[in-house]
């Protein structure tokens, strides 16, 4: 049921049954445990993980598991490094490594993508895109399987720069880096085609533009340097006839009409984008996910997750291609407790008859 809720979503199709999907909780090995029954955790083997997160995802009726391939690795050979809080359960993401290639705003300003990174070979990077998604589609046989793109645009140019650089190139010469964003979507298209070419029907492209307060920067530098690349880098895409499902962190709420010009086929969004918006004015038209907060789960009393997961449920209840999510991830600090009772408001929730 899990898969085919999921695709009728995406194809606007108004399942019985509200899909979805989650973040982060599939390495939660305490809510594994419980949920499952399986003795797992951080240092278990690869064989054990893998058993055990498919047994918590068809326990939780995931529709389909977030899924990228392109990331910061294909931009090693010159990139910033701005370490890692601890997120992870155990802390295996704490990452303790500040650095920056670049050392005056004159090296941002010109910097060339190609120049540096070089020309890929398209044929490998489709067979690199078509072997993730028969890995996934191994892992997850009962979901929708994606493969994509993390560094689509803002998200690539903070990889290389950091946000210190990034920031005094927008602020010397908003333009002349509007250039060096343009030399970046002339680079990354390369991915964008091979991408077209792969066997993944759903393609998820990333791209972090905002921060929880909004945008960055003025809106009409996205505008001018932003969007049309977008068109230019999903146009491939279009013509293979993928869905494009659309990421981004922080509070978009400004360019949702902007991304939707674009040709995205579904939003993912964490809680502070206005998904009521999304719901008025797309929810006939496109699918979205989200957008349940993981610090009322955290923090929140019963009464208070039951209110939020009603809260989603009441915005996406009439729209198809609707998917809960706590957009923000359920990471290990959410009270196992909590998150069991989250789920159970979905099972009760789900069913639209």
């Amino acid at each position: 049921m899990s898969y085919q809720n999921a695709m009728d979503a995406i194809q606007l199709k108004m399942p019985e049954k509200i899909p979805r999907t989650e973040y982060s909780a599939s390495v939660y090995w305490g809510l594994i445990r419980a949920v499952t029954s399986i003795p797992v955790d951080s240092g278990s083997g690869e064989a054990v993980k893998r058993r055990a997160m498919m047994a918590f995802e068809k326990a939780w009726d995931f529709g389909f598991t977030w899924s990228v391939l392109t990331g910061a690795p294909v931009l090693d050979q010159c990139r910033t490094r701005m370490g890692h809080a601890v997120y992870a359960e155990g802390g295996t993401d704490y990452d303790t490594r500040v650095e920056c290639p670049f050392t005056e705003v004159g090296q941002v300003l010109s910097f060339d993508p190609y120049a540096v990174y070089g020309e890929r070979n398209r044929a490998l990077l489709t067979q690199e895109y078509d072997a993730h998604y028969d890995i996934l589609c191994a892992e997850h046989p009962d979901q929708v399987n994606m493969t994509g793109i993390y560094i689509t645009m803002i998200s690539g140019l903070l990889e290389i720069f950091g946000w210190e650089m990034l920031l005094e190139g927008l602020g010397e010469d908003s333009d002349r880096f509007g250039a060096v964003a343009n030399r970046y979507a002339d680079w990354i298209l390369q991915y964008f085609e091979a991408l077209a070419a792969s066997k993944s029907e759903v393609v998820m492209i990333h791209d972090d533009i905002v921060w929880t307060s909004g945008p960055f920067v003025n809106p009409q530098w996205y505008r001018k340097y932003v969007f049309p690349n977008y068109e230019k880098l999903f146009e491939p895409l279009h013509r293979a006839g993928k869905k494009i499902l659309y990421t981004s962190d922080g509070t978009f709420d400004t360019f949702v009409d902007d991304i939707a010009a674009c040709g995205v086929n579904g939003f993912v969004m964490e809680p502070t984008t206005d998904m009521a918006y999304i719901a008025r004015k797309y929810g006939k038209t496109h699918c979205f996910v989200g957008n349940a907060d993981c610090r009322i789960l955290t923090m929140g009393t019963k009464e208070d997750i039951r209110r939020e997961v009603e809260r989603c449920m009441n915005i996406g209840r009439d729209c198809p291609g609707f998917f809960l999510a706590v957009g923000n991830h359920i990471p290990a600090n959410v009270p196992v407790e909590n998150a069991i009772y989250y789920n159970q408001c979905y099972e009760e929730l789900a069913w639209r008859n």
